[in-house]
C-alpha cells in the first residue's frame, strides 16, 4: 500500500491515492498513509454481521471518496460475487505467485516443494475466481537451494513493492487515454 502512496505522490504519476481503507484497526499503514495526508478510513469487518453487509459500507466509503480502481494491497479477504461485480475492471490485487500458478496462500512453500526454480508475483484483475483474473504486470526471482519459504518471501518484497505501483501506472495511463483520446 505504501509503494502505491509513494508512487502517486510524484508529479508525474498517472493516478491519484483518493484514500487509504482498511479492514483492521491499528494497521500500520493507516498512521503512514495520515502522515502523507492521505484520507484514510477503518470499516471493520467484525463490526458487520454479514459478509455483505461489511462490503456494502466498504462500497459506500470507495463510492464517497469518488474512487475509480480499487488496488487490494495486504487485504486477505475473498470478495463476494456482489462486490467484485460492482467494481469489474477497476479491481486490481497483488498476488505472490507468478500466476495462474499457485493461487490462494502458502505460495512460496508451495513453489519450493514443487522444486521451482523460480517464482515471483503478479498484478492482476480481480474477478469472482479467487487469483483467476488476467494479469496485468509480472515479475520474477530466483528460487535458491536453500531458500525457504520466509527467505524466498523477503526476497520477493522488494519485486512486489516497484511491480504494484508499475501495474497501477500502466492500468491508470490507459484508462486516462481511452478518457483522452
Amino acid at each position: 500500500m505504501m509503494a502505491l502512496v509513494e508512487a502517486a505522490q510524484l508529479e508525474t504519476y498517472p493516478a491519484e491515492i483518493v484514500g487509504v481503507i482498511s479492514n483492521r484497526p491499528g494497521a500500520a499503514g493507516l498512521e503512514k498513509a495520515q502522515a502523507l495526508n492521505v484520507p484514510t478510513a477503518i470499516i471493520d469487518h467484525k463490526d458487520y454481521e454479514t459478509r455483505e453487509s461489511f462490503e456494502q459500507a466498504l462500497h459506500k466509503q470507495l463510492i464517497s471518496v469518488n474512487a475509480e480502481l480499487v488496488c487490494c494491497a495486504g487485504f486477505m479477504r475473498v470478495l463476494t460475487p456482489w462486490f467484485v461485480s460492482n467494481w469489474k475492471g477497476r479491481l486490481l490485487n497483488i498476488h505472490p505467485s507468478l500466476l495462474p500458478k499457485y493461487k490462494g496462500l502458502k505460495t512460496h512453500q508451495r513453489a519450493i516443494e514443487a522444486g521451482d526454480t523460480e517464482t515471483g508475483c503478479s498484478v492482476h484483475w480481480v474477478t469472482e475466481d479467487l487469483d483467476a483474473g488476467a494479469v496485468i504486470l509480472q515479475d520474477s526471482v530466483q528460487i535458491m537451494p536453500d531458500d525457504t519459504a520466509d527467505l524466498l518471501a523477503a526476497r520477493l518484497l522488494p519485486v512486489e513493492l516497484s511491480l504494484y505501483p508499475q501495474a497501477l501506472s500502466k492500468v491508470a495511463s490507459q484508462m486516462q487515454t481511452m478518457l483522452n483520446p
